[in-house]
């Protein structure tokens, strides 16, 4: 395999699980980079642009990065609130009075990033057109009664997280989610990431499709045979898992141009692995003379646990803060300081503070895992392995 790029003096190890991925775990198409103390020190892709074409990934190729979107979108209400626009602690609907319907009136601001408003599913799936649209999806959500007591569990609200910060951050600001990222965000910090891709950069992107899971014996990734109970909701058109994820239908084909220049916030951001990595690392410090974009006291209020334990919606223990994962069994990063968020199928986003990492991972090729991907997860423990020999 080609691999094109730059890896800094002790990063190697970075550079040979790349390639290992290629070789022994069925990567068609990736890119994978790191900032180290504000400084990229690894900046890597190889194989090809489409899973299932020949066409060479360029270094300016960019991805469907799934819920790795999650994870920029959640530093939206910190900034808001770093700003004082945003009471972190006050109802929803004190921003969006619509929202108060079906017993939310007391959802807080808090409880919605964490994924405790209860509200991963909708009574009725939305179309393709209907999901994409701003003002219908917002008033389906706000209408939507929760499935549990706001604020007593958590359960990941998969796609419904979309409209839940949507419809939040356009009532405060007065602009969309992906304008406002555009304009404040990606824009002065020179990044290829967008919420809701311009028709100009299309031609940039390349598309997603499934590849085979393989995994070498002895390699030490986490074991991802999810438990009957977990296979049996995926398959139960009742369950919450299943509905959580079929909110949309039919289910959206990620490669159709309407999908990703739409302003999903959950599911259908577009990026590079440098954007992303350069994203998180300008979230610790400033990059390149650009200024930090968070406070340390919203630094803190990101890497801090919100909701833990069982998942209402995954049934298994996860982990989040005001809308990051956090680091744990079923998402693990690369320590407990960690926040960031995996991509359903691979790609993967983070920063850790204690270590100085801004880490950013975009792929092709579609596995079945929904946090913690091998492929990922050996770039991962690589980064350790780094920072242990440095």
């Amino acid at each position: 395999m080609d691999v094109q790029g730059t890896v800094a003096a002790g990063w190697e190890p970075v550079r040979d699980a790349f390639l290992r991925n290629f070789a022994q775990r069925g990567e068609h198409g990736a890119a994978v980079a790191v900032h180290h103390d504000g400084t990229k020190v690894v900046d890597l892709w190889a194989g090809a642009r489409d899973v299932a074409g020949e066409a060479p990934w360029a270094e300016d190729t960019a991805q469907v990065v799934r819920s790795a979107t999650k994870g920029v979108a959640a530093v939206v209400p910190l900034l808001l609130h770093q700003r004082g626009l945003l009471d972190l602690d006050a109802p929803v609907a004190a921003y969006w009075p619509e929202f108060k319907a079906a017993g939310k009136d007391r959802v807080t601001v808090r409880q919605l990033l964490a994924h405790r408003a209860g509200v991963p599913v909708l009574d009725r799936p939305l179309t393709l057109a209907e999901a994409v649209d701003l003002e219908t999806a917002t008033r389906a959500i706000a209408a939507q009664a929760p499935v549990w007591e706001p604020g007593t569990a958590h359960g990941y609200h998969a796609h419904t997280f979309s409209w839940l910060l949507s419809g939040l951050v356009h009532r405060v600001t007065g602009r969309t989610i992906g304008h406002w990222v555009a304009e404040e965000i990606t824009g002065p910090l020179g990044l290829d990431l967008w919420i809701g891709l311009p028709a100009a950069e299309a031609h940039r992107v390349g598309r997603l499709g499934p590849v085979e899971e393989i995994e070498p014996p002895g390699s030490g990734a986490l074991k991802l045979r999810p438990k009957r109970s977990v296979t049996e909701a995926y398959q139960d058109p009742h369950s919450l898992t299943r509905r959580a994820f079929g909110v949309i239908e039919p289910k959206p084909d990620e490669n159709d141009p309407v999908y990703r220049a739409a302003e999903l916030p959950g599911s259908a951001g577009v990026a590079t692995a440098r954007a992303l990595a350069r994203f998180y690392a300008a979230a610790l410090g400033p990059v390149d003379g650009a200024a930090r974009l968070l406070t340390p006291e919203s630094l803190a209020l990101a890497r801090t646990e919100e909701s833990a334990g069982a998942d209402k919606v995954l049934l298994v223990g996860t982990r989040f803060g005001l809308g990051h994962m956090l680091h744990g069994p079923a998402s693990p990063l690369l320590g407990p300081s960690s926040f960031g968020h995996p991509g359903r199928g691979g790609s993967l986003g983070f920063a850790d503070p204690d270590a100085g990492i801004g880490f950013g991972y975009v792929t092709n090729g579609m596995r079945r895992t929904v946090t913690a991907d091998p492929r990922a997860q050996s770039l991962v423990r690589a980064v350790r392995a780094a920072l242990d020999g440095a």
